[in-house]
């Protein structure tokens, strides 16, 4: 069904640009109105004919898909596939590399050598 509507809403959206193109604009004839007699410069069409009928039907049937289309998407569960829900790979049975050795901790815990201490300060006063 959503597939389907998908269909008609693709063939309706390319059959209004196709009757938009084949229609002629407003101002067609304004080239006409320097110099010419053209009444339809700016003014009022007239009724309206069969290319704009068809494409006011053609443009609520694309409107009525829409919110069809919309209406199928919010109902379906769109929850796929995650590859956050698969659990995680069991660690291997054998290790390639021994363990680890445990080494003596180092005498200083820095490279850099101890600075000298102080003197104790004076005693105010004296």
């Amino acid at each position: 069904m959503y597939q389907a509507l998908t269909v008609i809403h693709v063939l309706i959206a390319l059959a209004i640009i196709g009757l938009v193109l084949l229609q002629q604009g407003r101002g067609a004839d304004a080239g006409a109105g320097f110099g010419g007699t053209s009444n339809t410069l700016f003014g009022a069409r007239g009724a309206a004919s069969f290319l704009s009928r068809t494409t006011a039907i053609l443009a609520s049937l694309f409107f009525l898909t829409s919110l069809s289309l919309a209406y199928l998407a919010g109902k379906t569960d769109n929850k796929g596939h995650d590859i956050m829900d698969v659990p995680q790979a069991e660690p291997p049975a054998q290790r390639d590399l021994p363990p680890v050795s445990e080494e003596k901790p180092a005498p200083h815990p820095s490279d850099l050598p101890r600075a000298p201490e102080a003197p104790p300060a004076a005693a105010p006063g004296k």
